[in-house]
């Protein structure tokens, strides 16, 4: 298999072959900046990628917030105007229903908005002054940023990384998952047409060999990456190398505890939306589930009764509770842990089925701890849960995993649950809802689950270099 490189001619098309060797065609109208489209990667390849961004690193970085800004609030326009169209290109890639790929959507254009709005906001020059000194702050961009998606959110997760990185001044290398490229190639595109040439690229093909060859780029300055924890260690141990900066967004297990003083209904409601949004397929998804003891029949009594109701199905049905999953093996790695688990005695509530290729909801009554499905990362539509009579032996077994991404908290009393969620080593906390992020708010993981933050100043800052010019009085 050859690598590919575009030609830069309104209308190429070109003709090829995926990663596993099935012939494809791609069409690009009106295409502006070349890409690659690799089958097999050498350093070369990226090396071309790279050095296009590279050639208007200056040229970017120089332009003024105000006009950053622009280009980002344009993009989210056309990301609205095009919604349909995604969203249909989304559901297809990954599987999702099509009413959540149409948030998605909708979510992607609120990060480039969001990132125009702190683009102006960072312009703002610090000023600082003691009796002999003042003292002037200003944000630099950090240089090419490398930004490495993933596929359950095929289209949010990419912009995310690229609506920051563009905000700050940087160009951006894209590289989204080979399972899923169309829906981040689209993005791509929309960019495109309100950028100037070469500052945002696209590469796609084998993931190892391409993030590899990114990571140790010399003219890479910053590497934003979503992935499992053991490979965004990887990522991490070898751009340290080189210095690269890091951004990783990585797995965790979710904690998600009900508190005596909860209201049962409202926390059902609050776990199926935690657990089910994306068909349990996300990073932030509710995974291992607290019920104080004194509600704990009645909650399992509730959640039992709406999980048999739950059905899986077409993506374009609006009464399918989620759709497929990205592959069979997930499906079979699922209803191997929850087999083992029956074996083992626990009790196990089904949902009704669906579609080939979709997983059976269910729900694992009383897992102990030692059980495989408790101890990872579920990452579909399962559930396992058991009761607890004392807070703080599940905040000292949550806190004892080495790894926070998300987790959730529901009760009545406000500040008893706020305390609650604050003694938890996670990066967000949903209180009393299942859906906790957007893009104003700062998104990353303690431990294991990551390094850095996406969303909100932080993510902004996260591809700047602060300057502290001294001025003598």
């Amino acid at each position: 298999m050859t690598d590919i490189e575009l030609p830069v001619v309104p209308g190429a098309r070109i003709s090829g072959t995926t990663e596993a060797g099935v012939p494809h065609e791609m069409r690009w109208p009106g295409r502006t900046t070349p890409r690659i489209v690799a089958g097999w990667v050498d350093e070369n390849v990226v090396s071309r990628a790279v050095e296009a961004a590279v050639a208007v690193r200056d040229d970017w970085g120089a332009t003024s917030a105000a006009r950053r800004a622009a280009a980002l609030q344009a993009i989210a326009s056309d990301l609205r105007s095009a919604s349909d169209e995604l969203a249909a290109l989304v559901s297809g890639e990954s599987g999702k229903r099509l009413v959540e790929a149409g948030a998605e959507v909708e979510f992607s254009a609120r990060y480039f908005e969001w990132f125009a709005e702190a683009a102006v906001v960072a312009e703002a020059e610090q000023r600082l002054e003691t009796s002999d000194r003042a003292f002037r702050v200003r944000r630099h961009p950090v240089g090419v940023v490398a930004a490495v998606g993933t596929w359950n959110f095929p289209l949010s997760i990419p912009a995310r990384k690229v609506a920051p990185a563009l905000a700050a001044g940087c160009p951006v290398v894209l590289k989204p998952s080979e399972r899923t490229p169309a829906s981040a190639e689209s993005l791509v595109r929309i960019c495109e047409r309100h950028l100037p040439r070469g500052v945002i690229g696209f590469v796609s093909g084998d993931g190892a060999a391409l993030v590899g060859a990114l990571v140790d780029h010399p003219q890479v300055a910053a590497v934003t990456f979503t992935g499992s924890t053991a490979i965004g260690e990887r990522v991490g141990v070898r751009a340290a190398a080189s210095n690269t900066r890091v951004v990783l967004e990585l797995g965790g297990r979710a904690p998600f505890i009900v508190r005596e003083d909860a209201d049962v209904a409202s926390a059902v409601e609050h776990l199926l939306v935690a657990k089910f949004r994306n068909s349990g397929q996300s990073c932030i998804a509710a995974n291992n589930v607290f019920v104080h003891e004194t509600i704990r029949d009645r909650f399992v009594e509730d959640l039992a009764l709406r999980v048999r109701e739950t059905r899986p199905g077409d993506p374009a049905d609006p009464s399918a509770a989620f759709g497929p999953l990205i592959d069979a093996e997930a499906v079979e790695r699922l209803e191997g842990l929850a087999a083992e688990a029956e074996a083992a005695g626990m009790r196990v509530v089904r949902g009704s089925g669906g579609l080939e290729g979709t997983a059976m909801p269910a729900v694992l009554v009383d897992c102990p701890e030692d059980l495989a499905i408790w101890r990872q990362e579920i990452f579909g539509p399962v559930i396992v849960l058991r009761g607890y009579t004392d807070e703080d032996d599940v905040v000292a077994e949550v806190n004892s995993w080495g790894l926070g991404l998300a987790g959730y908290v529901c009760g009545t009393d406000a500040v008893a649950t706020e305390a609650l969620a604050a003694r938890l080593r996670v990066g967000i906390v949903g209180v009393n809802n299942g859906a906790p992020n957007t893009p104003e708010v700062p998104f990353g993981g303690f431990g294991a689950s990551g390094i850095g933050r996406e969303g909100g100043m932080s993510g902004y800052d996260a591809f700047t270099e602060e300057q502290t010019i001294s001025i003598a009085r």
